[in-house]
């Protein structure tokens, strides 16, 4: 199994890259992934800014050149991982700039004329580590789980990755909010994942 992790954060020091350092601790000691790929989007200098002009067309964005190396990466991967943290109810805008521009039409899906496209991501699985300030709770209740719905159903869905799974943690800026409990969870689930 050959696995990406997309991280999305611009501080090393941060709860976010804990987290991101244990589950690579937990990919190293398991013996059913072969390979592992990190992508710092903070550090990688990624923009995350869509121009679209006579010269730009948003149709040709699948082609992009300037992209080919994130299409390989994806391509490549058999998991795909998002670390980052949930900003105003959703993930930072880097990443979100990542996916307007890596999920094009053509690349991660074809449309065939009806309600919905033909996914070509099929195959592939993705795990959401997330964290937040606020209470597990507070995105299920107050927005509608509105952060998985948009991760799960409007992304992964739509270009036929069905296995996703969420570890999305709240209180994380409270002393109690169980920080070395929450690591091990992602570490030991790293560690034992077979697909």
């Amino acid at each position: 199994m050959k696995t990406l992790i997309i991280y999305t954060h611009p501080n090393h020091e941060s709860l976010s890259y804990a987290f991101l350092q244990k589950t690579l601790e937990g990919i190293g000691e398991n013996p059913n992934i072969e390979d592992v790929k990190v992508l710092d989007l903070y550090a990688e200098n990624f923009n995350p800014v869509l121009i679209f002009n006579a010269n730009k067309r948003r149709r040709d964005m699948h082609a992009d050149p300037a992209l080919t190396k994130y299409r390989e990466q994806l391509l490549w991967a058999d998991k795909i991982v998002f670390v980052y943290p949930i900003w105003w109810g959703r993930p930072p805008a880097m990443l979100l700039g990542y996916i307007d521009q890596m999920f094009a039409s053509g690349f991660a899906y074809r449309d065939k004329g009806g309600l919905l496209p033909e996914g070509l991501l099929k195959g592939r699985s993705v795990v959401c580590i997330s964290t937040m300030k606020g209470p597990a709770f507070y995105p299920l209740y107050w927005l509608n789980n509105s952060h998985k719905v948009l991760m799960r159903k409007a992304l992964f869905q739509y270009v036929g990755i069905k296995k996703v799974k969420f570890f999305e943690f709240g209180s994380m800026e409270s002393a109690k909010g169980k920080h070395e409990k929450k690591l091990n969870k992602v570490y030991r689930f790293f560690k034992a994942v077979a697909s």
